[in-house]
């Protein structure tokens, strides 16, 4: 069974920093991508960042490029995202998202982590 655990959330103030961590645990074949979604509400979850577990490709939403990275530890199958100048508008629940295979002749799926809150006050 495959788990996400997400850590790093918390309340931040405007132009603060968090960092956020995802940890995959189970049996993976191979991870093909890894990434950041994150739900306000009222609104559909968003993509924030994704990254290729291959070759490290990167997209970021056009809300956070030049304040947000996302990096990843493939030997740790950890998704990291430093999160800097946050503004109020960033709170959300952030979810980790991970597309991978469990067996090789299985199809790649999305699997979810939990989510984790991330609150910026102004």
């Amino acid at each position: 069974q495959v788990q996400l655990v997400e850590s790093g959330g918390g309340l931040v103030q405007a132009g603060g920093s968090l960092r956020l961590s995802c940890v995959v645990s189970g049996s993976i074949f191979r991870i093909n991508a890894m990434g950041w979604y994150r739900q306000s509400p009222g609104k559909q979850r968003e993509q924030v960042a994704v990254m290729t577990f291959g070759g490290g490709s990167t997209n970021y939403t056009d809300s956070v490029k030049g304040r947000f990275t996302i990096s990843r530890d493939n030997a740790k199958n950890t998704v990291y995202l430093q999160m800097n100048s946050l503004k109020p508008e960033d709170t959300a629940v952030y979810y980790c998202n991970a597309v991978l295979k469990v067996r090789i002749f299985v199809t790649a799926r999305d699997y979810w982590g939990q989510g984790t809150q991330v609150t910026v006050s102004s």
